[in-house]
């Protein structure tokens, strides 16, 4: 730990892999103390004598967090589960899937209140089996840091230290990791609130923005990295607004949309078409036609997944670049019931699962963004102190 009383605005990255998929984490502190708060490892001496450079130490499997541990699998009668809700139906559990401690609060050593995930390894009639070691408890993991301002000496009046990167692994991370067995795919949770057609609830256009600026900033930088002036890209399920960064202004975009207002107001689109996936995702576009896609704040409402994705492969080059963002906010009447159900690190699982399924991508990463400060202007600055968390999911057209 420093012996320095300072405070300074960092950014933390927590990096993984599994077998499917790269990970990475990102989080900000906007005053993290350097003497008060800790870091594992040597990074709590190596931050603080840093210039805004990253740091990094890779910790083993066990180091970060608690190693597996076979006590941690426990069999629980489903009579001592409580799966009900103050509003709406009952909790339904899947093998695979993670869930809120407190379904099994007073057994297994579990207090009321407690939101850390556990997983469902299996169960049958009478009772289920379930995992209470961290997902990340079998695997290496990368931790970096860098300071983005420093902000002065600290005030030592009061406080309470905090462990950033434990605060970070119990907020969600690893639970990206898609499990073979988990079945999203089994459900019958592609059914939405509103059942009708789409082409009638989108049929009034929506000029407005659907995530806070920051998380809009860090969107685009997302698609910097992988776009390149003379690209011909796909704005799949577009509407008056890309999220493209400035300064690749050679891209050729093509907008797939429902809502033929919305895409005549968009001033990055060469390209605009009406169409409806969830109705006909056969895409009318031929055989490898981008060089990249992106959707963004969308994906949520497909109903027909892994035939929309199977097709987004295959309008791709060899080699091109599918990114799919989405954060937390979404139409309740259209979304699937499946999304509102997982845990928002969970969603990202599922985005892989249609990436896998469709069978003709690979190569995927996954990337999370929490903890912007909301801009002050922002109309929901007084609900939210945080920036609207951004996830995103990479995979590469096979050839």
């Amino acid at each position: 730990m420093s012996t320095t009383s300072e405070q300074a605005s960092v950014e933390l990255r927590i990096e993984w892999e599994d077998s499917v998929s790269r990970h990475y984490n990102r989080d900000h502190f906007e005053k993290l103390n350097f003497w008060r708060d800790i870091l594992p490892g040597a990074l709590s001496l190596k931050l603080p004598d840093s210039d805004g450079d990253w740091v990094d130490e890779g910790f083993a499997p066990g180091e970060l967090v608690p190693p597996w541990s076979e006590s941690n699998i426990h069999r629980i009668k489903r009579h001592a589960l409580t799966l009900t809700r103050k509003h709406g139906p009952a909790i339904e559990l899947h093998p695979g899937r993670h869930y809120p401690r407190y379904i099994a609060a007073g057994t297994a050593n579990i207090f009321a209140g407690n939101f850390e995930p556990l997983r469902i390894i299996e169960m049958d009639h009478e009772s289920v089996t379930v995992d209470l070691n961290h997902p990340l408890a079998r695997s290496p993991v990368t931790v970096a840091a860098r300071i983005l301002e420093r902000l002065g000496p600290a005030s030592e009046q009061g406080g309470r230290c905090n462990d950033i990167v434990m605060d970070a692994m119990k907020a969600g991370v690893g639970l990206e990791s898609l499990h073979p067995s988990t079945g999203y795919l089994s459900t019958s949770d592609f059914e939405r609130m509103d059942d009708r057609v789409d082409e009638q609830f989108y049929a009034s256009a929506r000029l407005v923005q659907h995530l806070d600026r920051s998380a809009i900033g860090q969107i685009c930088e997302i698609y910097r990295s992988d776009l390149r002036p003379g690209m011909q890209v796909l704005d799949f399920m577009a509407s008056w607004d890309s999220h493209l960064p400035d300064g690749i202004d050679e891209l050729s975009v093509t907008g797939l949309g429902m809502n033929a207002d919305e895409l005549a107001q968009n001033p990055r689109l060469h390209h605009r078409m009406v169409h409806d996936v969830n109705t006909a995702p056969a895409l009318p576009f031929e055989d490898n036609r981008f060089d990249a896609v992106i959707c963004t704040v969308s994906v949520e409402y497909l109903v027909k997944p892994v035939a929309v994705f199977r097709e987004l492969g295959r309008v791709l080059k060899p080699g091109a670049m599918a990114i799919i963002t989405f954060s937390d906010r979404w139409f309740p009447t259209k979304v699937i019931t499946l999304w509102t159900e997982l845990h928002p690190f969970e969603r990202v699982a599922l985005v892989q699962e249609y990436f896998r399924s469709a069978g003709n991508f690979n190569s995927l990463e996954t990337g999370t963004i929490h903890g912007l400060p909301r801009p002050q202007d922002d109309k929901y600055a007084q609900q939210r102190a945080f920036s609207d968390p951004v996830f995103a999911v990479r995979a590469v057209a096979a050839g």
